[in-house]
């Protein structure tokens, strides 16, 4: 199985930013004075998008004005600790390389702020390695709807059949299914509970396991 295009996840699929990720929020709360949430239970709110993380951690209580404040205050926070503890999976680095050598496209498709995304990226030494990044402010829609996929494909002029959505979530394998492609899941990730009941086309273990899988030369 050969894909051309490869479109990634950020959060879970590409970058370990679980500590960061959980001592932003938590810092949030305590400006808040409300009480901090363990690790677990913050990086399970990860994957639907900055203003969906504040909502899910401040509570169904919350007014609209203290999830905006809230909003407000993790975007600085984060926008200062967002490398702190951020680092690339194991694995990722080197498929990375194996596919740009390969002459495959890559690009990222992420419901985190582009502009944090991107600076993630910049840090980790992956700045020039994907033709486009979009992150969940980048259109009206975010993941699991397809325009953000759909509009990658338009861009890179390739179709869906030859195009691999990867992802950590339900939210990654749900896009796919809607724009058309086939999906891979990764189960190291944030949110692998999600892909039992939301299977890939194909799980893997770590990003190497998927560079055998698709690499040139190699069946699925």
């Amino acid at each position: 199985m050969s894909f051309n295009r490869l479109v990634f996840d950020l959060d879970g699929t590409l970058i370990d930013s679980a500590k960061d990720l959980a001592v932003s929020v938590n810092a949030v709360l305590q400006m808040l004075d409300l009480p901090v949430l363990p690790d677990e239970v913050v990086h399970s709110y990860v994957g639907d998008g900055a203003p969906t993380l504040i909502r899910r951690a401040l509570g169904t209580a919350a007014t609209d004005e203290l999830a905006a404040r809230g909003l407000e205050l993790f975007l600085d926070y984060y926008s200062n600790h967002l490398l702190d503890h951020t680092r690339l999976y194991p694995g990722v680095q080197e498929s990375l390389d194996a596919w740009t050598a390969e002459g495959r496209t890559l690009a990222v498709l992420t419901n985190k702020p582009v502009r944090a995304s991107e600076r993630i990226l910049e840090g980790l030494g992956l700045g020039d390695r994907f033709v486009c990044v979009y992150g969940g402010n980048s259109f009206e829609t975010k993941k699991p709807d397809p325009y953000g996929l759909q509009r990658i494909m338009q861009e890179t002029e390739l179709g869906p059949e030859q195009t691999l959505m990867i992802g950590d979530s339900s939210v990654d394998i749900l896009t796919a299914r809607n724009a058309g492609t086939t999906s891979a899941g990764v189960t190291y990730g944030l949110r692998p509970e999600s892909l039992v009941e939301t299977p890939p086309d194909l799980l893997v273990d770590s990003m190497t396991e998927l560079l055998e899988r698709i690499s040139v030369g190699r069946k699925a």
